[in-house]
């Protein structure tokens, strides 16, 4: 795993905290190369950004894999 993104899923917001954890339990090691760096840039926005993301209150329908991304997490 990663320890550059391990580090960066460690985040302000308890609640983005408390998905990210779950995320990387249960559907990491799954990813594939394109899904990582997806799910890296979906760590390069700002906590409240990812969590209107997550939420759905906001969307990258323009970005496939990032939205693909964010159903995983919103899955955890």
């Amino acid at each position: 795993m990663n320890n550059r993104i391990l580090w960066d899923c460690r985040r302000g917001m308890l609640e983005l905290d408390i998905v990210l954890a779950r995320f990387m339990e249960q559907r990491f090691d799954g990813l594939t190369a394109q899904e990582i760096e997806a799910f890296g840039r979906l760590l390069a926005c700002s906590d409240p950004d990812l969590w209107a993301l997550i939420q759905g209150s906001k969307s990258r329908e323009n970005d496939h894999e990032m939205a693909q991304m964010i159903n995983l997490l919103r899955q955890c």
